[in-house]
């Protein structure tokens, strides 16, 4: 698939059904796509699928749709639909032509219903959906036909057109295929393909109260649409024989294959919409963009780059195995394309005050600093140094341990960017809590080594005087536990995934920052040196007014 760091093509089995496809001439081109339901956001798993499907087609030159399987209204959305289009946007990908919908072919799905029926290849059945899970046997045993099975096409066209017609309740009659109830594929089963439901589609509003299921609809929105490659994963591996006999008996003259890699699990998240609607709901999150949730929309607002999310794509690779992947994976390569594109700044976020005893305006001079070493096209600003300024309180320690390179008491330490300091006295409150350094600068060390001796630490530091407050959302991992949706209680029954929900996964963190960050617009991503790398908010914060700003990541894997 494509990536933007120009990495080699890697092959893999989907590729080389491709290859030969064309090769043999069995195909002439490469039409994928991309077919969510559009009832929640993208998360990571279909970040893998857009990757693919996209990818494949951007690089055999051909095209890839966006379909929207919207055969279930009740929980489907313009809302969501609009949330894919712009995930998939943001990613930098583009599909072909406008945006295609299951719901576009609602009248080419009935007549072709009509035409099974017709072949005695479909029957309208009246056991309920309870009935229907007896009658359908189990994996060991086959299942026996419906007493309704033998109805003729005549009875049978005649119940589907008052199906549509609205003249029996919901759930009281299905349309199946007649396929083989003794199959040890229980998806050829007589499968359901159409079920009576009063409900408002968000495209079709009422016009419809039956609706076509999920293996019906996909194939044949596949063939119409001239799709070469279906690409699915593997859990309708099972499901490409029905996929495969829908399109066998139905006068439709495009076949396209369909073609299975495994799903992806990452751990330390869930993909299932289901449960992160659950999250939603209970107001676990602020929403489905909330940046502790794997979707598109939250790792875009954690700061998440399309570079990083399509680098992890490429590494995890495609394949028939199981698929099951450590969240440090794709913080490695989210963190791995934000350390070339990200300018460096300084923030505080844990602050204790130093005093510079001997500061003389006259003489302490500020220095400027390139916003990126490899870059310099990033440009500089000015890193301003007044009396007061602010270190982080971890980077004092009055008892130091072994080979401590920071600040202690009677020690020396140098600013980033500026002079070497000297700890000479340490203040405390009432409490016995220290509140102050009181600090001295050796001014013959700007830019240069002090004399006669070696300082071997380097430390962070903003000016009291010069940096702004910001807003600072520091963002850790949303479960404790790797496979939260996995673990079974001692009765053997899985217990809530929401037990194991991580208290520390967002802590909101006053900071100081430079003051060159202030005017940065929204989405912007810095590295916040020694701390990790981090994004202007995309909604709240406000450029010249109001900084906010999402952890990232950190500069390194420190997860325990």
């Amino acid at each position: 698939m494509s990536t933007e760091n120009n990495a080699p093509v890697v092959n893999n089995f989907i590729r080389s059904i491709i290859d030969e496809d064309l090769a043999t001439g069995r195909r002439s081109s490469v039409v994928t796509r991309f077919p969510p339901e559009p009832n929640g956001f993208a998360h990571i798993g279909h970040a893998k699928a857009i990757c693919i499907n996209f990818g494949l087609a951007e690089d055999y030159q051909g095209q890839c749709n966006l379909r929207m399987d919207d055969t279930n209204p009740e929980k489907e959305s313009d809302e969501f639909v609009e949330a894919f289009k712009q995930d998939i946007s943001w990613l930098g990908f583009k599909w072909n032509g406008e945006v295609r919908f299951a719901s576009d072919y609602f009248d080419r799905l009935y007549d072709y219903a009509v035409e099974l029926i017709q072949a005695g290849k479909a029957y309208v059945d009246d056991l309920s959906a309870e009935e229907m899970r007896q009658y359908r046997g189990s994996l060991t045993e086959p299942g026996k036909n419906s007493p309704y099975r033998d109805r003729t096409p005549e009875e049978n066209l005649d119940l589907f057109t008052r199906m549509r017609n609205g003249e029996f309740p919901d759930g009281s009659k299905t349309l199946r295929l007649k396929i083989d109830m003794a199959s040890p594929n229980i998806n050829l089963r007589d499968p359901a393909i159409y079920r009576i439901r009063r409900v408002h589609h968000h495209r079709t509003g009422d016009k419809w109260c039956i609706y076509p299921m999920y293996d019906y609809t996909h194939c044949i929105s596949d063939a119409i649409e001239g799709i070469t490659h279906s690409l699915c994963s593997l859990e309708f591996e099972d499901h490409r024989p029905l996929y495969d006999w829908v399109l066998d008996n139905i006068s439709i003259e495009h076949h396209p294959q369909q073609i299975e890699f495994s799903r992806l699990e990452l751990l330390y998240a869930l993909t299932s919409k289901r449960k992160l609607q659950a999250l939603v709901n209970d107001g676990v999150v602020t929403g489905w963009d909330d940046p502790r949730m794997p979707t598109i929309a939250g790792m875009r607002r954690r700061g998440y780059s399309p570079a990083g999310i399509k680098l992890f794509a490429q590494r995890i690779g495609v394949s028939k195995s199981e698929n099951i992947i450590d969240m440090a994976i794709l913080e490695g390569a989210v963190r791995e394309t934000l350390e070339n594109d990200s300018p460096r700044v300084m923030a505080v976020v844990n602050p204790i005050k130093v005093t510079l005893t001997n500061y003389d305006a006259a003489v302490t001079a500020s220095r400027s600093a390139p916003f990126h070493p490899h870059h310099p096209e990033f440009g500089e600003r000015d890193v301003p140094i007044a009396r007061e300024i602010w270190i982080e309180r971890d980077d004092f320690a009055e008892t130091p341990p072994p080979k401590w390179q920071r600040l202690t008491a009677g020690g020396e330490v140098r600013l980033r960017y500026s002079y070497v300091i000297k700890c000479d006295e340490v203040v405390r409150d009432a409490a016995g809590e220290i509140v102050e350094l009181k600090c001295s600068i050796d001014h013959d060390t700007l830019g240069k080594n002090p004399e006669g001796r070696k300082v071997k630490g380097v430390i962070h530091w903003v000016s009291a005087e010069h940096a702004i407050q910001a807003d600072v959302r520091w963002y850790d991992r949303l479960f404790t536990e790797s496979r939260p949706d996995a673990v079974r209680g001692e009765d053997g029954e899985y217990v809530d995934f929401r037990q194991f929900l991580n208290p520390e996964s967002l802590k909101l963190v006053p900071a100081y920052v430079e003051a060159s960050v202030l005017q940065a617009a929204p989405e912007t991503r810095f590295q916040f040196e020694r701390l990790g790398y981090f994004v202007t908010d995309r909604y709240e914060h406000q450029p010249g007014v109001k900084a906010v700003f999402n952890r990232t990541v950190g500069l390194k894997d420190s997860w325990k």
